[in-house]
């Protein structure tokens, strides 16, 4: 009687001891699988023992055998939601058949349909089992795809903020330089490029300060920067931006800082590929519930499509369009031409179709 206890305690007590170390410790989940298919094939090995007359089942035993069913149940969802996908396909099958045929141990069946009927109503709660764990598995990876989606577009935003304002920052600092060689006043050429260095410096303070603390990133520039911004496009010469601005033209901070942010990489294009340039237009206008802003230069050299393309202007094209704006570059007689129209807030006279 104590060696029928001691064979039908074993298996219970692998079952059990897997399930319970993999509930409670994460760090053991890698090794599940080994876990879950050596509890089945000691269960199994239990199991066929018995019909064979190898063992025979004692008194209160059954007991055992339904707690090392219900923790090969615990160990199939485990598997399924933890275990890696190849090693989850052949030990998680093997706890299941483990745990439906166990019944076999206590129970005569008459003929093998009897027996194949009786262990697979049981099996229905492996089943059950491993439709929970893939279910959380599902879960799991769709949070997981989640997560890294935000992080690659808040990626993707800092490139794209790093890339427009320190970009014009930086190539401003370097006009001033060749424009303090050529003039000769190096004093303000200096004084001109430190300015511009606090500028790019001030950006990447803002962006890691929201990376440390976790915060939203702060819309950056407004109408009022466009003209500081053309003042110091012209300062650093040799191009000289003529700005029109409608006084009365006022937009909510995001649609503000998206127009700020395509004049500065209109002005970072300009310096780039467009080095002969010596007439800047710049046009901010709202009206019909639309801002609108144009830049046209004149200086360049050849067809835009023969020179190498950058991100700049596409991410902002994204960015207008998912304002519900539009943004539209071409050619013009003897230059290049910039147009933004951005939506303003509470403006139902505006929809992309006008």
């Amino acid at each position: 009687m104590t060696v029928m206890w001691g064979v039908a305690l074993v298996p219970a007590m692998v079952a059990v001891a897997g399930a319970v170390t993999g509930v409670s410790r994460p760090r053991f989940r890698s090794r599940l699988s080994t876990a879950a298919s050596v509890a089945a094939i000691v269960s199994l090995a239990v199991t066929l023992a018995q019909p064979a007359g190898v063992a025979r089942p004692a008194p209160g035993t059954g007991v055992l055998g339904m707690v090392e069913s219900v923790a090969l149940m615990v160990l199939v969802a485990l598997v399924m939601r933890y275990a890696p996908s190849r090693r989850a396909m052949v030990s998680a099958p093997m706890a299941g058949l483990a745990a439906s045929v166990w019944l076999l141990r206590v129970f005569a069946p008459v003929s093998p349909l009897e027996g194949v009927g009786a262990c697979a109503f049981w099996g229905l709660g492996a089943l059950l089992a491993a439709a929970v764990g893939g279910y959380l598995r599902f879960l799991d990876v769709r949070q997981e795809r989640a997560v890294a989606d935000a992080r690659l577009a808040l990626r993707l935003r800092l490139a794209g903020d790093l890339h427009d304002y320190l970009a014009h920052d930086i190539s401003e600092m370097v006009a001033h330089a060749q424009a303090g060689r050529v003039a000769g006043d190096a004093r303000q050429a200096l004084e001109r490029v430190e300015g511009a260095g606090q500028r790019a410096l001030s950006m990447l303070d803002r962006t890691l300060d929201m990376l440390h603390h976790d915060r939203p990133l702060a819309p950056g520039g407004d109408l009022g920067g466009i003209r500081e911004a053309a003042e110091r496009f012209s300062a650093a010469g040799p191009a000289r931006v003529d700005l029109r601005m409608d006084p009365a033209a006022a937009a909510p901070p995001d649609t503000a800082a998206l127009a700020y942010r395509i004049v500065i990489e209109g002005m970072t294009n300009i310096r780039r590929h467009a080095p002969r340039a010596r007439r800047v237009d710049l046009s901010v206008s709202a009206s019909s519930g639309i801002l609108e802003v144009t830049m046209t230069n004149d200086g360049v050299v050849r067809a835009p499509g023969a020179r190498r393309g950058g991100t700049g202007l596409p991410a902002l094209a994204a960015l207008v369009q998912a304002q519900g704006g539009e943004l539209v570059a071409e050619t013009v007689p003897e230059g290049w031409s910039l147009t933004a129209r951005l939506p303003l807030a509470q403006s139902p006279e505006w929809s992309p179709a006008s």
